[in-house]
């Protein structure tokens, strides 16, 4: 499959069907398999031989499906959890332990920063949160001995900056660390991150790839190119004998290529459970099917909700990285030249009070908190998504009290634009 291009790709890769076979990818919606010996089962415990014995672990309608988000972008081995905050998660988690350090984007969604500067810090690893555009010395300055990984979005929710990815590839590398990269709104279709240095991607694949708010979901893909041999101080967990399953060393059964998401699946998965189920996966396959088509057309869609903006005398600043003028246009024509993503930031003139009142003057758009599926919906980051952030957090994170996050739907836009302008009269 890799020879085929993406739309093709999205329609056919991961599962091949032998003759009378179902066309589709069947949902195996079982929490056990059977076998006829307890030692092929014993075989399967020991990572000896490949199988499945039970579904917190891996199912066949979960692997089909993370196979074809692992060739759509180009990795070596891909798995997919419960939800986006699972991904990022197991992601970090899978490498770095109590007492080690992680250096981050601090242009991140909200619900990850607080996976990060709350949660993960109580289990004992600290994360150093820098300007996104930082220059090279300062993003230096922030590894510490124990770093040991950088974490970054490639177009960061809701503040729309684009990463510069390879400054932050260079600084991870030159440091023995991966980078990893949550490639959720620009999708594989419109950014390949690992072709610019970025070792692992991770997706809330509730968002585009879904692409219809039916199923939450996540996943996290790698690039089988870090050399965790070459660090192997650094990352005992992949290099050195996992006790708890009879002291195998993931790089060496697995090599480079598949050891990173095998730790992941037989410690993380089946420690913590947070896998989807087989249906939410198909459900999932549905939607990138289509992806595509979708992404290109809430590109359109968003590029011409953002020009409107940026001439409608109420608006006082407007942010898309796809928009001429942009503070990341240059960027985005580098990293995501076919286009951005369908979500526009801006803010409304009086503040607070006049986004919240622009909200509420839409008709089509609905207010939710979810982003990036077919139906334009709206959300008020600072005081929802964003909303555990003090002021200061907030502005590192792109974040200001009058942000209006519009998430720009597959609708006409005669209508997607009648609606803003409607709410923008009322304001």
């Amino acid at each position: 499959m890799s020879q085929h291009r993406i739309s093709t790709q999205c329609l056919h890769a991961g599962y091949t069907p032998a003759n009378g076979e179902p066309r589709n990818i069947p949902i195996i919606q079982s929490t056990t398999f059977r076998y006829t010996t307890g030692e092929q089962m014993g075989a399967l415990f020991d990572l000896e031989a490949s199988g499945y014995f039970y579904t917190r672990l891996q199912n066949p309608t979960n692997d089909h499906v993370a196979a074809k988000i692992c060739a759509l972008e180009g990795g070596t081995a891909a798995m997919l959890t419960s939800s986006g905050q699972a991904a990022s998660f197991y992601a970090i988690f899978n490498l770095v332990s109590c007492g080690e350090h992680v250096v981050c984007s601090s242009s991140i969604y909200g619900g990850t920063y607080n996976l990060f500067a709350v949660t993960m810090k109580r289990m004992g690893i600290d994360f150093t949160f820098v300007d996104p555009d930082c220059s090279e010395e300062e993003l230096e300055a922030a590894f510490r001995p124990k770093t040991r990984a950088v974490f970054g979005e490639t177009i960061a929710n809701p503040a729309l900056t684009v990463l510069d990815i390879e400054k932050f590839a260079r600084a991870a590398h030159a440091h023995g660390v991966p980078l990893i990269v949550d490639n959720t709104f620009a999708t594989p279709v419109n950014c390949h991150p690992f072709q610019w240095g970025a070792d692992i991607i991770t997706h809330s694949t509730s968002k585009y790839m879904d692409g219809h708010a039916n199923a939450v979901g996540g996943a996290i893909v790698d690039s089988g190119t870090f050399d965790w041999n070459a660090h192997a101080g650094k990352f005992p967990g992949l290099t050195t004998p996992d006790e708890s399953y009879h002291g195998i060393t993931y790089t060496e059964r697995f090599g480079l290529e598949g050891a990173f998401i095998t730790k992941a699946t037989v410690q993380l998965m089946r420690d913590l459970g947070a896998i989807p189920s087989p249906q939410n996966c198909y459900y999932l396959n549905i939607g990138l099917e289509t992806l595509p088509l979708r992404v290109a057309r809430h590109c359109e869609n968003a590029l011409a909700v953002a020009r409107y903006l940026k001439d409608h005398p109420k608006v006082a600043w407007v942010r898309y990285p796809g928009l001429e003028g942009d503070p990341y246009f240059e960027r985005a024509q580098k990293y995501l030249p076919n286009g951005t993503c369908g979500v526009v930031s801006f803010g409304v003139k009086g503040g607070r009070a006049a986004a919240s009142k622009f909200m509420s003057g839409l008709e089509l758009a609905s207010i939710a908190t979810h982003v990036a599926d077919a139906k334009t919906c709206t959300l008020h980051p600072a005081s929802t998504t964003h909303r555990q952030m003090t002021d200061e957090e907030l502005h590192a994170a792109g974040v200001s009290p009058d942000l209006v996050r519009l998430s720009v739907g597959i609708e006409d836009i005669r209508d997607i634009l009648a609606d803003v302008e409607q709410a923008l009269a009322q304001v």
